[in-house]
């Protein structure tokens, strides 16, 4: 199938022994050299939209805690340039799970065989806005200016066209530029091609770091109610091994919940996933860690945010029903 973004989880390896006591032992490292862990799991193949997402490094995390493994998983990691690129991947058959933005729960109603499972985080703190000219002191100062974005029909595209909405410019207020990978926009904006992009917060903190950008801005200040990342699940995967989904998803909020109490840890691993300092990782947790949800709960008030942003983006031309936008049966997760 074409895709066009624009127009177009055995138990049986622990027995009965819970996730609660895995989580409070720290031992899922050392279980997954246990004789138990030798034989294959069930292969998943899963993908991130994007490499630069504090809260998506956390399936790294988890396959190297062996906490998917702990769910008979054997977990395959593909990373993607966008949201539109991995929705082409579930268009063509080649991704079992994904993770990536809310606003790509939309790319269902166009056809793509993937719906969403279960809510990842919760408001964009994992999202700023980041400017390397020395001349821009404000968000004002980038009215009909140039801001660069992953890829049409992302994220980022819509949280920079809020921008735009939120400071009554109107729908073009500012140029969003489609440019494909941050170091492609940090290049164009060293060259003076673009005043300023929609990036991670860690990646902004990293330009901080280096004496190069700032953070001009958070957008979970701007965008409150909103489901910025999503799990999403193959229709054929829902259909023919729903408790695959289960497991999968046992496995993530296992793992959102050793991130939380293992801070030190987590930072270490993502840092090393992300290839970033870990003091950038740390300041990263601390902004990010809440917006993490512990459970995948849809919020009935953010969904209804992200069927106005469908049609925003351009993604659909009438905003599809909720009924159609995600499958309510695998959420909230208990653990």
């Amino acid at each position: 199938m074409s895709f066009n973004p624009r127009a177009d989880l055995d138990a049986a390896v622990f027995g009965r022994m819970s996730r609660r006591r895995l989580i409070a032992t720290g031992a899922a490292g050392a279980l997954a050299f246990t004789p138990g862990f030798a034989r294959a799991g069930d292969p998943l193949r899963v993908g991130k939209a994007i490499s630069s997402s504090f809260p998506f490094a956390g399936l790294e995390f988890g396959k190297e805690q062996g906490l998917f493994a702990a769910e008979n998983l054997d977990v395959t990691i593909s990373t993607f340039r966008g949201d539109g690129q991995m929705q082409q991947a579930f268009a063509a058959g080649a991704l079992d799970v994904g993770v990536g933005s809310g606003p790509g729960m939309g790319y269902a109603s166009k056809g793509v065989p993937a719906r969403a499972v279960a809510s990842l985080a919760s408001e964009p703190r994992n999202m700023a806005l980041v400017v390397m000219n020395p001349a821009i002191k404000t968000v004002d100062d980038l009215k009909g200016k140039r801001i660069g974005v992953s890829t049409a029909g992302s994220l980022t595209e819509w949280l920079a066209r809020a921008i735009s909405t939120r400071k009554g410019w109107g729908p073009d207020g500012v140029e969003v530029v489609p440019m494909g990978e941050t170091r492609t926009r940090n290049a164009a904006m060293k060259a003076g091609e673009l005043q300023g992009s929609v990036t991670s917060t860690e990646e902004g903190l990293e330009l901080q770091e280096q004496g190069v950008g700032r953070v001009l801005m958070n957008f979970g200040d701007i965008v409150p109610d909103f489901h910025t990342h999503v799990i999403f699940a193959s229709d054929a995967l829902i259909k023919s091994k729903p408790d695959v989904v289960r497991r999968f998803l046992h496995g993530w909020f296992t793992t959102v919940a050793f991130i939380r109490d293992n801070r030190s840890l987590a930072v270490k691993s993502i840092a090393k996933t992300m290839n970033l300092s870990e003091k950038v990782v740390d300041l990263a947790y601390e902004t990010e860690m809440g917006m993490m949800s512990l459970d995948g709960a849809f919020s009935p008030k953010a969904i209804e945010i992200i069927r106005g942003s469908l049609k925003d983006l351009g993604i659909v031309d009438t905003a599809p029903a909720a009924a159609a936008m995600f499958d309510p049966d695998f959420a909230p997760v208990k653990l």
